[in-house]
């Protein structure tokens, strides 16, 4: 069997989790792994079996015959990558956020369409079969009330605490919820936020806001509210609450819960989304029919929409939005 040699740009937490699944698919090899931090990198290597190390992507794109890439790295250092898999023509997935800003990620998602490119975006709460079943039971009952949470501790990584790095937390965390919101409400029209931060002495650089709240209003006319915060030493609640005519639902990364007034009964998410994810882009860029559900031009709506409510809260403004979830005022002055 021919296996799909694969590159990796970025060989931290989330990639390894990546190389675990692939490593189990007997149509792939990865075969190099680049990362500014070559020790970082090697050790992902070794993991992977003979695959090469770099220290620098662009020579291991230069130098590696490949056949896909994953690209998981910080969002700041998203861009290049992509528009130079862009040139050479190789398919690529990206793990969220598709970067800290909205132009970086507008450029690429222009490039990708013009390219017809494979590409696929890491929103795994998609592959849940949770939010499958959500899904079945919203297609009969669409949601009225739509609320969101991402309450959490603030994460190691120092550029994630800088905004101009991370793009704040609505940005690369809460975009989850976004997305989920996205999946089960439908496109939001208006968006509304609020943000503040405090100084926190143990957090001496960061410029982030740790507290956060988006109003939505969707393109149905259900209305939502997700909230985000940082401020905790823990995981509080990660999750998204959908309320319909003698209804509730409550989904998490990990649970179900479905109300209709007969107790609460939770059951377990089966199964590992990030295979699937894996799975279906693999799939894809063998060419067999597609089944990728987050292709890059769905994830930048997304995009567009956690930029938007964060563009929202710097500015103090109700943005509105189109069907794409592109600024409706930057459209008309397109």
């Amino acid at each position: 069997m021919t296996k799909l040699r694969i590159g990796f740009i970025g060989t931290g937490t989330i990639a390894g989790r990546h190389l675990g699944n692939l490593l189990g698919f007997d149509d792939a090899a990865v075969v190099a792994a680049a990362d500014p931090l070559l020790d970082r990198a090697e050790a992902f290597a070794g993991r992977a079996g003979r695959a090469r190390a770099y220290a620098d992507w662009r020579a291991m794109l230069d130098n590696e015959m490949l056949d896909a890439l994953y690209i998981c790295t910080p969002p700041f250092a998203h861009g290049a990558p992509e528009l130079a898999a862009l040139e050479r023509g190789l398919p690529f997935f990206v793990e969220k956020p598709i970067a800290a800003d909205l132009s970086t990620a507008e450029a690429i998602a222009q490039g990708v369409e013009e390219s017809g490119l494979v590409t696929a975006v890491g929103y795994h709460w998609r592959y849940l079969d949770t939010t499958e079943e959500a899904q079945e039971l919203l297609a009969k009952n669409p949601p009225r009330l739509v609320l969101g949470y991402w309450l959490d501790c603030t994460p190691p990584p120092l550029w994630w605490r800088r905004e101009v790095e991370s793009g704040g937390q609505m940005v690369e965390q809460t975009t989850h919820i976004f997305d989920l919101a996205r999946v089960l409400a439908g496109e939001v029209g208006e968006v509304y936020a609020l943000a503040a931060r405090s100084e926190r002495p143990e957090y001496p650089h960061a410029d982030i806001c740790d507290i956060s709240t988006a109003s939505l209003r969707f393109g149905s006319g259900a209305v939502g509210s997700i909230a985000s915060t940082c401020l905790l030493r823990w995981r509080h609640r990660v999750e998204l609450q959908l309320y319909c005519e003698g209804l509730a639902i409550e989904l998490s990364e990990f649970d179900l819960m479905i109300d209709i007034g007969e107790g609460r009964p939770v059951r377990q998410a089966q199964g590992d989304p990030f295979i699937r994810e894996d799975r279906d882009f693999l799939d894809a860029v063998q060419g067999h029919a597609t089944r990728i559900r987050t292709p890059y031009a769905d994830a930048v709506r997304t995009h567009r929409l956690a930029t938007a409510a964060a563009r929202s809260a710097r500015e103090k403004r109700v943005l509105l939005l189109d069907e794409n979830g592109l600024c409706l005022e930057e459209v008309r002055h397109a």
